[in-house]
């Protein structure tokens, strides 16, 4: 079945998943925030912002105009910060048709209200367009998706009809889509590996080597399932493409923007100075702060997360941080 797809969100994995799915054949347009770019992909097919050096298909579409992009979509795919989700989608709801999928790729928590994504949409759309909500998420640079590098990631819905034409939709002989119905435990997954892939970044600029990072993450996955749990997703989504699968790739990935973030901590720079030069946004910034607050408003147990927190907003220093979580009480591995 080929759909009518609003791509709302045009940086690098919004316009990589737009050039996909018109390459595939679906009647796909792209929404970008800034007209100047929006005429630039127009004239040039190329995102030269936030995707240089890759041609994009013929058949895009490009608007600035919200109202222009939904008309008459039979899906939405959403690629907005998840910081901006409320604002940009909330503006959105009149002009999305009624029987539309909602599709999310954004990767966060909300800050001011300690929200994942999918709670965010609770919020502001009605109940039978929530119904019809899915997040897509998994292990995915947007770069090597562009490049039709062989990726497989994750698309959760509650139903599973829903699953299953997202699925559908998205799944080329390159990007094979796993279906799931956790939605909690994929969005988490996606949020919290962030966060943790700026630390295994600051491991990498103090020099520390393979059996610290390969420390991180592993613990990094057990804080993550820890809060997942929870909040009522299954253990094993975090043993899955959206868990243990989108950790590693961004704990290890030179492409990896969170990655980078801590890397440039661990060799003494500033976060506000590395951020000033940073053009995409690193969610795990953000998500660091989100993620120590939920923690301990649910009483969840995140010492990675915490010692994250205090280096990113207290100034703590990055060896300190380390010698903590070495040095803490000790303990079962499963506890």
């Amino acid at each position: 079945m080929l759909e009518k797809i609003a791509v709302i969100g045009a940086g690098s994995w919004g316009t990589t998943l737009a050039d996909l799915l018109a390459k595939k054949g679906h009647q796909v347009t792209l929404w970008a925030y800034e007209p100047e770019l929006v005429q630039t992909m127009r004239d040039t097919r190329e995102n030269n912002l936030f995707l240089p050096g890759i041609t994009l298909d013929e058949k895009l579409a490009y608007t600035n105009d919200l109202v222009e992009a939904y008309r008459e979509c039979t899906m939405v795919l959403s690629v907005v910060p998840s910081q901006l989700v409320r604002r940009v989608m909330g503006r959105s709801v009149p002009f999305i048709p009624s029987d539309a999928v909602i599709v999310s790729a954004s990767k966060g928590i909300e800050v001011d209200t300690l929200a994942t994504v999918s709670e965010i949409y609770r919020d502001i759309l009605p109940e039978a367009m929530y119904q019809r909500f899915a997040a897509l998420s998994g292990p995915s640079f947007a770069r090597e998706v562009a490049q039709e590098m062989p990726t497989a990631v994750t698309a959760a819905a509650a139903s599973e009809e829903i699953a299953r034409r997202v699925q559908e939709a998205f799944t080329t002989n390159f990007f094979r889509v796993y279906r799931n119905s956790d939605v909690v435990g994929v969005e988490l997954g996606g949020a919290i590996k962030n966060v943790i892939a700026i630390a295994a970044g600051i491991s990498d600029g103090l020099g520390f080597g393979s059996n610290t990072r390969a420390a991180l993450i592993t613990r990094g996955l057990a804080e993550m399932t820890r809060l997942g749990v929870v909040m009522g997703a299954q253990p094993a989504t975090f043993a899955g493409l959206a868990g243990m699968g989108d950790l590693v790739l961004t704990c290890t990935g030179d492409l990896s923007r969170n990655r980078s973030v801590g890397i440039q901590i661990g060799q003494g720079r500033r976060l506000e100075e590395i951020l000033g030069e940073m053009r995409m946004v690193a969610e795990g910034v953000k998500t660091t702060e989100s993620a120590y607050n939920l923690a301990k408003k649910l009483g969840v147990e995140m010492p990675i997360i915490e010692q994250m927190y205090q280096m990113l907003y207290q100034d703590k220093p990055a060896r300190e941080a380390v010698l903590e979580l070495m040095t803490r009480n000790l303990k079962a591995e499963g506890a």
